[in-house]
């Protein structure tokens, strides 16, 4: 059987449906073996309504005590999840073992769909009814979303993936301020990085693991490896915690990503990859965001921003010109494109027109009056006009992307791609 669930959190009053997936996971195997590795599935990630971090979670378990199984989750999500915030709105899904290879096919697109879509809460529906799916939806039902999601990446054959290890809170100190010792943090950083990734912010200097959201996590460690991943967690010093959970999830796989070629295919509320020429210089407005223009092969044109979240990478934004042809990977939102990562394709040469430099010494001439070009006060040489020399750029061809604190859940950090091509894989 598989059991799925979303939705069960709040922004505003904690919870974490990730804590829900950890807890069923050990509860659920009085009536059963648990199989196969819980899921994480990281969904849309520029959904207005989700929650918090547009998260579903996944459980597989083999039992001869179905109605037990969903009696006991539908249970503790209705104690969990908080209904009192409006945006939240639980679903749960629940497939059995006869009804896999049936939809298989359908929910296994419908997973990647929902990373890369906008899925109405009727489609959702609609699935399960056709599939007569055993589900569960709470107020408006948003949460079978999700849920499906997660059922059809248990579903699908094979995807990109990552692991995510997360200690959760003793439930007394949940909503009080984290107790984690940062320097056990930045000390199991050196010894497992490019092993687990995002712990730290170097260049921010910044430890990221640890939220500061009111849910009941303690710290996430993103990895590959798992025995990396534990290392790491076995390293960090702090409060003690409740329990710990191993999600494989599609965090760092960029499979939010949608291929484009012209701006007239993007669409608000997706994330996608296109080839862009930078056509205006770039500005920084009041509050810190920069932004330039960008125009595709057939001329249209759209506004690209780097956001003040993204910290020192707005400076290597600033660095663009005018026809400097860039890959740009990110989301748009109200006509504007966020950007997550950029590679530079091809830079423009820039230059300058300055006072001539003299043929005999090598020094720059000086102004020989009005209209009158330009004169060497050593060696009596002359020029008419201005050179125009080449200016170095402080860029290199290359993959640039965003530091580890502003990094969405999906992006997949270049540390984790072929070493040839990246520049400055962020900490």
């Amino acid at each position: 059987m598989i059991i799925a669930f979303d939705d069960t959190d709040s922004r505003n009053t904690g919870m974490c449906t990730t804590y829900l997936g950890a807890l069923l996971f050990e509860e659920l195997q009085q009536y059963g073996k648990i199989t196969n590795e819980p899921l994480l599935i990281r969904l849309n990630p520029t959904i207005p309504y989700k929650t918090r971090g547009n998260a579903a979670v996944a459980l597989q378990i083999e039992t001869e005590r179905p109605e037990e199984v969903i009696s006991h989750v539908i249970e503790r999500v209705e104690d969990f999840a908080q209904f009192q915030d409006e945006n939240t709105n639980p679903g749960v899904v629940f497939i059995h073992a006869g009804q896999v290879e049936s939809c298989r096919e359908e929910l296994a697109n419908f997973f990647l769909e929902t990373v890369r879509q906008v899925i109405t809460i009727d489609r959702a529906k609609e699935i399960i009814s056709r599939n007569k799916l055993e589900a569960r939806g709470y107020k408006n039902g948003r949460g079978l979303i999700g849920a499906l999601a997660a059922s059809g990446a248990a579903l699908a054959e094979k995807w990109d993936y990552t692991y995510e290890l997360l200690a959760y809170r003793q439930p007394e100190n949940w909503g009080t301020l984290r107790r984690v010792d940062d320097e056990s943090v930045w000390k199991a950083d050196n010894a497992t990085y490019p092993e687990t990734w995002d712990n730290v912010d170097m260049s921010n200097n910044l430890v990221v693991c640890v939220p500061h959201s009111v849910d009941p996590v303690l710290y996430g460690i993103r990895g590959k490896n798992k025995a990396a991943i534990r290392e790491t967690a076995d390293t960090i010093e702090g409060e003690n915690t409740e329990r710990t959970l191993l999600y494989r999830t599609n965090q760092g796989t960029d499979m939010h990503l949608i291929p484009a070629s012209f701006i007239e295919d993007l669409q608000d509320l997706h994330s996608y990859t296109i080839q862009l020429k930078v056509t205006s210089i770039p500005h920084t407005i009041e509050g810190g965001h920069t932004f330039f223009q960008s125009t595709d092969e057939r001329g249209n044109t759209i506004d690209c921003a780097a956001f003040e979240p993204t910290k020192n990478f707005r400076e290597l934004v600033r660095k663009l010109i005018p026809e400097d042809i860039v890959v740009l990977s990110g989301s748009v939102k109200e006509g504007t494109f966020n950007i997550e990562k950029l590679e530079i394709k091809k830079l423009e040469t820039k230059s300058e027109l300055v006072n001539p430099t003299c043929s005999s010494c090598g020094k720059k001439m000086k102004s020989a009056g009005k209209n009158q070009g330009y004169r060497c006060r050593n060696c009596k040489t002359t020029a008419s006009e201005l050179e125009m020399v080449e200016i170095p750029r402080e860029l290199e061809i290359g993959i640039y992307e965003v530091p580890p604190c502003a990094r969405r859940h999906l992006s997949m950090p270049l540390i984790r791609r072929d070493k040839d091509g990246y520049i400055h894989p962020s900490r």
